[in-house]
């Protein structure tokens, strides 16, 4: 019995198992079992042939964004529409057949856009090259989810179950909870909460299907057993997404007007060049990059070159983005902008910069 029927076994047994407080810990068991054969199908096998041709780009730009979808929902039109690239699109499925980089210049950064091939039903368990393709998401930093919005929600829950089952949390949080193995002393178990959702026997019994019997747990809020597991397992990608509506000329305006709605939800026309510009806002908020200008002693500040950090930047990290020396010989620094009580408002290496700051370092 190879591992897919024995994951489309497990996946019957949780279907038509009741749930309720005496199956709980059945459904528990079965999810930790589920968990543990699907990790074990995205391990590359180890009588793999020679090495088959790359798929992943090299990362460039100050973020990266991977357009994910099924086959002609129009992501190689959007990507040519909003890069200088050209990606082949035509009216047949799987025009695109790798993966095509392209660069949106926006706000003063560069933000890596890639075309990916489009997935199918049973990409997780590698069809149509869908393993390839979805280890390209896990390395982005926002996924743009390209559907149809003439097939209605269908496209979007078969995206989350793909995604969902390699690893990949849309729009979610990592759970708060503290897991240490340990070398003996067996299993200490505390929560900072009232659970409702897991209990201490359930902790215990998925930690035995893990073979771990010495740990300490902490549950700081309230989490499922999924949630649990995802946190023993460590390997989940918590990462933001947009769910991009395409083709909205083509439905009634009602229907728009129920998508556009939607949480995490932006209704575009690629074919009409509609609502791109609200798009980009969005992505950019998405992705939380801050522009940063510098400024020399006794000059005006440079608004031509920005230098893009994260959100909740501090004065230090934007030092290593100009030298990596300088925040060794940093003394201090002047900040004009929304950060500061004043202008200019002598700062440390602590301070955190906001969206447009402008900075003067002044070293030792």
């Amino acid at each position: 019995m190879g591992i897919l029927e024995k994951i489309a076994e497990i996946e019957k047994e949780i279907a038509r198992t009741q749930k309720n407080k005496a199956t709980e810990y059945h459904l528990g068991l079965l999810k930790a079992k589920l968990a543990k054969y699907r990790a074990q199908l995205l391990e590359p096998s180890k009588s793999a042939a020679g090495k088959g041709e790359g798929f992943d780009v090299m990362k460039s730009g100050d973020a990266r964004v991977a357009l994910i979808g099924f086959p002609s929902v129009g992501k190689s039109t959007f990507l040519s529409l909003m890069t200088s690239t050209a990606s082949e699109a035509a009216s047949y499925e799987f025009t695109t057949l790798t993966c095509i980089p392209g660069v949106i210049e926006y706000k003063g950064a560069n933000i890596q856009l890639l075309d990916l091939p489009g997935i199918i039903e049973g990409a997780a368990q590698g069809k149509g090259r869908g393993r390839q393709v979805i280890a390209v998401a896990r390395t982005s930093d926002v996924v743009i989810m390209m559907l149809d919005a003439t097939k209605g929600e269908v496209q979007r829950a078969l995206l989350e179950k793909e995604l969902e089952s390699v690893g990949i949390r849309l729009n979610k949080v990592k759970p708060n909870i503290y897991f240490k193995p340990k070398k003996g002393g067996g299993i200490s178990f505390n929560s900072m909460v009232t659970l409702t959702q897991c209990s201490e026997k359930l902790v215990q019994l998925i930690l035995h299907e893990y073979k771990i019997f010495n740990a300490e747990v902490l549950f700081r809020e309230d989490c499922t057993p999924d949630e649990f597991i995802d946190v023993i397992v460590g390997n989940r990608v918590y990462m933001p997404c947009l769910y991009v509506y395409n083709k909205v000329d083509q439905i009634s305006m009602e229907e728009v007007d129920r998508l556009a709605r939607k949480p995490h939800s932006v209704v575009i026309s690629c074919g009409m060049k509609l609502n791109l510009d609200y798009l980009l806002e969005m992505l950019w908020e998405y992705l939380a990059l801050t522009c940063i200008y510098t400024k020399k002693r006794g000059q005006r500040p440079d608004f031509s070159d920005a230098i893009i950090v994260r959100k909740g930047a501090s004065v230090e990290h934007v030092c290593h983005r100009i030298h990596r020396t300088l925040a060794s010989q940093f003394k201090y620094a002047l900040v004009w902008g929304t950060s500061t009580k004043y202008s200019p408002q002598r700062v440390g290496l602590s301070h955190l910069m906001e969206h447009e700051d402008v900075i003067q370092v002044v070293k030792k």
